[in-house]
């Protein structure tokens, strides 16, 4: 009998937990046995969602909480939410996997700051792995608590680390990205309605943006030291997919070679000999790379780009579930990238 690992998915209505039920239903292990929902508790899923219909999942009914007794714990939920769920999960001994930033950064003063709350658990914090694979693959094997990464970083740091990995010096980071609309999630927001959006783009959260001291965290951990990154977040006029236009100044060496070499055994990070499309990745877990060095200025472009739904939240979170269960780390994640 095949192995069958139970399931529960907190705050399955919003997008990430739409785009994670896409993909468990591919999976050849994973069973879904709960799914919360604070706003539509009751309903069956098809009723929310009515291309759920055709599926298994569709007469689920959510529910405010777990009905049945699971095995991991995927948290699509607000950061103060799975501040507070983490705890008991984790003395309930679920595996559990973070979909929110609340246990992203291990420094828990940045929290107030960057986040506007306390971290009530610092103790966790130093338990809690960052789940980039193809950064922490042996850490994650072993996680009961996973952070799930935000998007932005997800796309910046797969663009840094062959550099950090090859001892590549570089004073400080620029990063010009850009993400689709549904980063913001399906709260109601003026400025990111059709009419205010369509045609429409702006950076926001220049002064301050949350995922600059994760980035900055994880650069520390990999490198040693500390480097700062100037990072410059905009919304475009796309549902979803992200591109993340990463600068550093530095020495001339055979990049394209370095980047390749970095990641010739990885499953999911292509680099390829032109500057990639947002295309490329939607739907899929796939991050594509392009290197181009810039002898006139000593810098250093590496283009970036993930499906921020995808590898940004909710594929990149069963890719963890792969790994924490001992499972093929590719499994229910060999989509091919929607076209056109």
């Amino acid at each position: 009998m095949e192995q069958e690992i139970k399931v529960c998915v907190y705050g399955a209505t919003g997008y990430t937990g739409v785009e994670l039920l896409r993909h468990l239903l591919n999976h050849p292990h994973a069973r879904v046995v709960s799914l919360t929902s604070q706003s539509y508790a009751g309903k069956r899923l098809s009723e929310v969602f009515p291309q759920f219909e055709a599926t298994h999942l569709g007469s689920m009914v959510l529910s405010e909480k777990p009905e049945e007794d699971f095995d991991v714990a995927f948290l699509c939920l607000p950061h103060e939410t799975s501040l507070d769920l983490v705890p008991k999960l984790v003395r309930d001994r679920k595996k559990i996997i973070d979909l929110s930033g609340a246990y992203r950064i291990k420094n828990a003063t940045k929290y107030p700051e960057f986040y506007g709350f306390e971290h009530v658990h610092p103790e966790l914090l130093e338990h809690a792995v960052y789940g980039i694979p193809e950064l922490f693959r042996e850490e994650i094997k072993k996680a009961n608590l996973v952070a799930n990464p935000g998007c932005y970083p997800t796309a910046t740091l797969l663009a840094l680390y062959p550099l950090i990995k090859s001892s590549v010096e570089f004073e400080y980071v620029v990063v010009d990205a850009l993400s689709g609309v549904s980063g913001a999630g399906r709260k109601v927001d003026q400025k990111f309605h059709y009419p205010e959006m369509e045609g429409n783009s702006f950076a926001y959260s220049i002064e301050k943006h949350r995922h600059t001291p994760e980035m900055e965290d994880v650069i520390e951990r990999l490198s040693g030291r500390s480097v700062a990154v100037r990072f410059t977040p905009q919304v475009i006029p796309v549902t979803r997919g992200m591109m993340a236009k990463v600068y550093v100044r530095c020495e001339k060496l055979p990049y394209r070679e370095i980047y390749r070499e970095s990641y010739k055994e990885e499953p999911f990070v292509k680099v390829i000999n032109q500057p990639p499309h947002i295309k490329y990745v939607i739907g899929t877990n796939y991050c594509f790379i392009f290197v181009h060095y810039d002898e006139k200025t000593s810098m250093l472009e590496v283009i970036s780009v993930i499906d921020n739904l995808g590898k940004g939240a909710s594929s990149q979170a069963l890719q963890n579930f792969n790994l924490m269960m001992g499972l093929e780390e590719s499994a229910g994640l060999k989509q091919t990238a929607l076209y056109p």
